[in-house]
């Protein structure tokens, strides 16, 4: 539960103080031997521990999506495969598994999403990244609208949507190759543009540090650079500036 929740639940009667004092006394973080869970990082950032499933044992897998689903009635996790997938199933039913995005989640069924971002990719090669990115977003609460498809190869299709770009909170432009959306995208917009360099391309992309250096070197800007193939990263940023701009426009 989060800390807002026990509070209301106190305040409706439905939680005793000393049963809501037995929460707040207990350490920010589970021991599991091999891993800690860091179960206050909501409380602390708004956004709750994701897990990282690559390279992760079968075993250590299953009690941390256990732990973290028994703990916040949802769970999120990234670059999983299917075997993963599998098994997690085994445990927890309601687990579903993206094998464009490899994202392998359960989530509340009823949820609000607020404001709004714009994902858009260079090209149909991106989306993998892309889609890990929009995901992320829309597991932690934000609108998303995905333009994909518009890479500077034929300008005309980026130029066909760029209303809708102009209108979102942020925009994330993914690019592999030589990663110039993200320059075109930030001459057209007045809101932060995060731009994700992906592994798309030939010998001399370099597995995506051509893109890289080309976004970071962009001449356009108000564009801020996550690391090669970090759509999880892309995301959870948008999701950061996507909050700030929904709460403006409420006050």
């Amino acid at each position: 539960m989060e800390t807002h929740e026990i509070l209301e639940k106190v305040k409706n009667g439905e939680l005793s103080v000393e049963e809501a004092e037995r929460f707040f006394k207990k350490q920010p973080f589970e021991e599991m031997g091999y891993a800690k869970l860091d179960s206050h990082r909501a409380v602390r950032s708004g956004f709750a521990e994701v897990v990282y499933c690559s390279g992760k044992a079968d075993e250590h897998l299953i009690h941390i999506y256990q732990k973290l689903f028994e703990e916040n009635g949802e769970v999120f996790g990234t670059r999983a495969n299917e075997h993963q997938y599998e098994i997690v199933r085994e445990v927890i039913p309601e687990i579903h598994y993206d094998n464009i995005s490899h994202i392998l989640k359960a989530e509340k069924a009823e949820k609000e999403h607020i404001g709004g971002i714009v994902v858009c990719t260079a090209g149909t090669a991106d989306i993998p990244v892309a889609e890990e990115a929009a995901q992320t977003a829309e597991y932690f609460g934000t609108k998303v609208d995905r333009i994909y498809d518009v890479g500077v190869s034929g300008l005309h299709r980026l130029l066909s949507r760029v209303e809708r770009i102009q209108e979102a909170n942020c925009v994330v432009a993914v690019a592999g190759m030589e990663g110039a959306l993200a320059s075109v995208v930030g001459g057209l917009v007045s809101n932060p543009v995060i731009a994700v360099p992906t592994s798309v391309g030939y010998g001399a992309s370099m597995h995506g540090l051509s893109a890289l250096l080309t976004m970071i070197n962009s001449c356009a800007n108000g564009i801020a650079v996550v690391n090669i193939d970090n759509g999880f990263g892309a995301g959870y940023m948008a999701t950061q500036i996507n909050r700030l701009a929904a709460r403006k426009e409420k006050e």
